[in-house]
């Protein structure tokens, strides 16, 4: 483990079993898995705009970044995931892919480039939200923090190619 990842991990260790941050970053690892917190904001916003080329735009580049991430990138790292010794406070689901990078957080950051560019008053919601279900993961001890910010940068580029693949009003990959 890196000294990033030893850095990261005792900040954790100090809100691990700490009653609220943990229903929180758990609840955080939980609404990430299979990207439903950004299928439901996708959703709520098409709804709200009445567009539903919103939700679609962001359902469609979520299932290319799944694949791409969790079915090419993590079959090139055969990183192991962090030990969680002692029982969860909360279930959570254990996956079985390689810990770089994290899924989670690729998904969350592209989800909030591509949302924010629909709506940019509220990127910093957005970006808020990604922030925390990506740490969600070093809390829940299901990802190392480089694996995260693996996830991170490799979300932040993906919302940068989606958008200029699909620019909001224009058919898709033209």
């Amino acid at each position: 483990m890196s000294s990033f990842d030893e850095s990261v991990e005792s900040v954790a260790d100090a809100l691990r079993g700490v009653g609220p941050a943990d229903q929180l970053f758990y609840a955080a690892s939980e609404w990430g898995d299979w990207s439903k917190i950004w299928h439901v904001l996708g959703v709520s916003r098409a709804v709200i705009t009445r567009n539903p080329e919103i939700a679609i735009r962001l359902s469609v580049a979520l299932g290319l970044e799944s694949a791409f991430v969790n079915g090419f990138v993590k079959s090139l790292f055969k990183r192991e995931r962090p030990v969680f010794e002692g029982e969860r406070p909360l279930h959570l689901r254990q996956p079985k892919t390689s810990s770089f990078p994290s899924g989670h957080a690729s998904s969350a950051f592209m989800a909030a480039a591509i949302l924010s560019d629909e709506h940019p008053a509220g990127k910093p919601l957005y970006y808020t939200a990604a922030a925390v279900v990506a740490y969600s993961r070093i809390h829940v001890k299901i990802h190392h923090a480089t694996d995260v910010a693996g996830g991170l940068v490799t979300g932040i580029a993906l919302g940068k190619l989606a958008k200029r693949a699909w620019p909001l009003g224009s058919p898709p990959f033209l």
